[in-house]
């Protein structure tokens, strides 16, 4: 569970630094077209896995492919909705709105699917002595 920790910690910062900068880019440029985008990184991805990676330092799971299962859905399901809802909003590079809105429906679906396996993994603790 420690290396499930520390993975998920690592791309919260990575969604921290990217929020940072587009808040820092509205804030510089006077345009707030990213506001929604900037805020769904800011917590599905920094705050949302980085307490996930402070929840598997602190505890040990009972099933190693339930956590997988839901670490991997949480930065799976953290990637697609964020860049789905920029395809979604912004329609950068011209991307076809079918595209965006499929992107964004399926990483908000398995972002979803995650926040429901955490929930069972907070009933899957192994008890500590």
């Amino acid at each position: 569970m420690k290396k499930y920790s520390i993975l998920l910690i690592r791309f919260s910062a990575v969604f921290a630094a990217i929020g940072a900068f587009l808040g820092s880019h509205m804030a510089g440029s006077g345009g707030y077209e990213f506001r929604p985008i900037h805020a769904h990184i800011l917590v599905v991805g920094w705050l949302s896995l980085f307490s996930w990676g402070v929840y598997y330092r602190l505890f040990t799971i009972k099933s190693a492919k339930l956590a997988g299962a839901h670490v991997w859905s949480g930065i799976i399901g953290s990637i697609g909705l964020t860049v789905g809802m920029w395809f979604q909003n912004l329609k950068p590079f011209g991307v076809p709105d079918t595209f965006a809105l499929v992107f964004y429906i399926v990483g908000g679906s398995v972002l979803l699917v995650s926040f429901a396996l955490f929930l069972v993994t907070t009933f899957m603790i192994e008890k500590e002595d």
